[in-house]
């Protein structure tokens, strides 16, 4: 029996993103920063459902996602499982889809009134904390 990997993910109901977004993007974060390493299994939909006490269709729609995506690998009879690294998207994908992150960080803290240079503090501050782990 193929051990599953706990997922170690928070949602927040203050969160205005929906709960299927919230898990996508931590699933991602796990991956991409290595505390999802390749061929890990992760939890059934009912049991990561249960886990975040959400409905499984929420749950299946984040998997769907993240398997259409490349993130994911469906094996038959087995489950879920992280794939093997690629690159899943274009470059022009990519750069859409970062401009569009870094409108949302700089719309949700504009308003918290702080200097420039503690924003770039502490994005880069993450970022470091993000990569260390995925290397070590």
């Amino acid at each position: 029996m193929t051990r599953r990997a706990a997922l170690m993910l928070q949602i927040a109901t203050g969160d205005p993103r929906p709960i299927n977004r919230q898990i996508v993007d931590g699933v991602r974060r796990m991956i991409a920063s290595g505390e999802l390493a390749v061929g890990a299994a992760l939890p059934s939909v009912r049991g990561l459902a249960q886990q975040l006490t959400v409905n499984p269709n929420t749950v299946a729609k984040a998997y769907s996602e993240l398997t259409a995506e490349g993130w994911l690998d469906a094996r038959a009879g087995l489950g879920l499982f992280v794939a093997i690294p690629r690159q899943r998207l274009s470059h022009a994908e990519r750069s859409r889809r970062l401009d569009d992150a870094v409108q949302r960080f700089v719309g949700d803290v504009i308003g918290l009134d702080y200097p420039a240079q503690a924003l770039l503090d502490a994005v880069a501050g993450e970022l470091a904390l993000s990569l260390s782990k995925k290397t070590a």
